[in-house]
């Protein structure tokens, strides 16, 4: 990625306050570096398969009713 190559993603309220609470005392200087470092070592773990059928099923309930997904 080259320097100055971002996206912006939206998060639900409740969950970017979740994320600051876990992160506060740590190193990172903000949010957005904080969900990048956990994205970032989710997608380094190799060999774990997706979601388990239960967690798409959990997964997908939650982004309705937060009416992301019909």
């Amino acid at each position: 990625m080259a320097p100055g190559d971002e996206r912006t993603v939206r998060l639900p309220e409740e969950i970017a306050r979740a994320l600051e609470d876990r992160m506060r005392g740590s190193s990172f200087a903000s949010l957005d570096e904080f969900v990048s470092f956990i994205l970032g070592r989710l997608l380094d773990r190799p060999g774990e398969g997706g979601f388990s059928p239960e967690d798409e099923r959990v997964l997908r309930d939650r982004l309705r009713s937060l009416g992301y997904i019909d």
